[in-house]
């Protein structure tokens, strides 16, 4: 009898073991899995922040620049007025608070007029490397950060200032103090958690322009991988160690306008403190429960860890828009699986969404909403790639500068919007508009004949010239058509022969479409 019972309670303790170990091997896996899930959702969320941040500070440059155009537009307009001056860079200098100060300089760098905080620069020579490579090169630039005369580390963004009449007359140019409080800083300050994360900046010379540490502001980074890939023009993330020898989980980005690294990271410590701490809690609550129902727990051991194998499969295709769809469907039917699904999918849906609208951003057209150059450039590729043929419409629209002199830009922008709902109209269904810049624009069309590209295009020009623009009236557009790979096995050559044709349209005569004809097919690379 004993030997029965202790062969029971040996039978017993064996399958309480071995059932143990297998929800103890399950709770290790798991939490791996879900580990390195967490530490890939991160570094993706770091490097679309990075991204974002480098997508806005571009946007930001490009505006100022714009501003300081129109500026100098306006200055050569007023000139020799230096009141007007005055009243130009007061107006700059006021304008969102972008610069720390703005001076207007004669082409020999002697300050004519300047905001007041560089109140005492009037009159004198500048001699910094920002005014010196401003009034050598003569154009639109931005400055390697310097250092100003009393010490502020500082960088330029000019503008020629070009008369009429072709003569240059200096430029009008705007500083930020990369080490006080300035629009620059007040983008990159959006990035702040008490979890440890942080964002900098570095420029092309891997100095520090940014950092939650002022006191390393001008110092230069060297052995920083996420800089150096940055600087190379790349975006990613990577995991790397700082110089306080923490393991950081890094993303970063690219500002080609001011050749600057932008980085976000977070000390993985902190990314993996929250998911350490929800798989202690769910290893000790369910403890006494595995112990005190052993037959429910070897029944039910598949229906709970069901869950989290879901998940733990799922995490490995995080960059598929499906699989957002799959976790959805994952019944969770206890607390913890079913916080830890809603995670993954406030993660995930996030992920999706930096990057799904930055991907639609740089894609797009803002003021027409089209596709714009680089999206063509994206389309160009994948055609290549596929080799799937297609013909191009470039057309332009005809004294579309006598619309803009005589009505005004706004009204010139409505005529640019309805122009390209009208392209969308006139076109197939699988055809793409586009909008190149200014008033020149294309439609891409994929599988399409030349003959047929050709009626498309004079169907085009007839619904414009019969469309009663608002305000405007009715208006014209010149267009050139030609075909890859009918023309030329080069892509780049076929656009430009869409181009030429549309500038022979112009020449002759305007409001007509001019087809490249057979005898334009080449068999020379030259």
């Amino acid at each position: 009898m004993s030997t029965v019972e202790n062969g029971g309670i040996t039978v017993v303790s064996l399958a309480l073991l071995g059932t143990l170990v297998a929800v103890f091997n399950m709770f290790i896996t798991s939490a791996k899995l879900q580990k390195q899930a967490l530490i890939e959702s991160t570094l993706q969320s770091n490097e679309a922040y990075a991204s974002k941040l480098a997508d806005s500070t571009q946007l930001f440059l490009e505006n100022t620049q714009l501003e300081l155009a129109y500026s100098a537009n306006e200055i050569a307009k007023h000139w020799p007025d230096h009141s007007y001056f005055e009243e130009e860079v007061s107006r700059l200098s006021e304008k969102n608070r972008v610069f720390n100060s703005v001076v207007f300089t004669n082409e020999s760098g002697i300050v004519l007029s300047s905001s007041d905080r560089a109140s005492e620069l009037r009159g004198q020579v500048l001699r910094s490397p920002g005014n010196i490579q401003a009034l050598a090169e003569r154009r639109p630039l931005m400055s390697q950060p310097y250092e100003s005369q009393i010490g502020n580390l500082l960088v330029l963004i000019s503008h020629p200032v070009y008369h009429n009449d072709g003569r240059y007359l200096g430029y009008i140019g705007g500083t930020i103090y990369l080490e006080e409080d300035n629009i620059l800083s007040r983008l990159l300050d959006e990035h702040h958690y008490k979890d440890g994360s942080y964002t900098y900046v570095a420029d092309s010379h891997r100095r520090l322009l940014y950092h939650p540490d002022k006191s390393r502001l001008g110092t230069t980074v060297e052995a920083n991988t996420a800089i150096s890939l940055a600087l190379s023009g790349a975006t990613g993330a990577l995991r790397i160690v700082n110089s306080k020898n923490i393991e950081m989980l890094s993303g970063y980005a690219y500002i080609p306008a001011a050749q600057w690294a932008v980085v976000s990271q977070r000390p993985i410590e902190s990314t993996l403190q929250a998911h350490e701490g929800l798989m202690r809690k769910i290893f000790l609550h369910s403890l006494p429960f595995n112990l005190g129902i052993l037959a429910l727990i070897w029944l039910c051991g598949w229906w709970i860890s069901n869950p989290l194998r879901q998940l733990a499969r799922n995490a490995k295709n995080m960059k598929q828009r499906a699989t957002i769809q799959r976790i959805e469907r994952i019944p969770t039917w206890y607390f913890e699986a079913n916080e830890l699904k809603k995670a993954f999918l406030y993660g995930l849906q996030n992920i999706h969404d930096h990057v799904g609208q930055l991907r639609q951003d740089v894609h797009t057209d803002p003021l027409t909403g089209l596709h714009n150059r680089r999206s063509l450039e994206h389309i160009l590729e994948k055609c290549e790639r596929s080799n799937t043929p297609f013909a191009i419409i470039y057309l332009d629209i005809d004294h579309f500068k006598r619309v803009n002199d005589t009505y005004g830009h706004d009204i010139g922008d409505e005529v640019l919007k309805e122009l390209a709902l009208i392209m969308q109209h006139s076109s197939r269904e699988q055809d793409l508009s586009i909008r190149l810049g200014g008033e020149e624009f294309l439609v891409f069309l994929p599988d399409c004949p030349l003959n047929r590209a050709s009626e498309i295009a004079e169907r085009l020009r007839i619904n414009v010239e019969n469309h009663p623009f608002e305000q405007v009236g009715h208006i014209t557009i010149s267009l050139g058509v030609a075909a890859w790979p009918a023309h030329h096995h080069d892509t780049a050559f076929v656009l430009k022969l869409a181009d030429n044709m549309m500038y022979a349209a112009k020449q002759g005569g305007r409001n007509q479409v001019r087809t490249a004809p057979v005898s334009e097919l080449t068999n020379s690379d030259a």
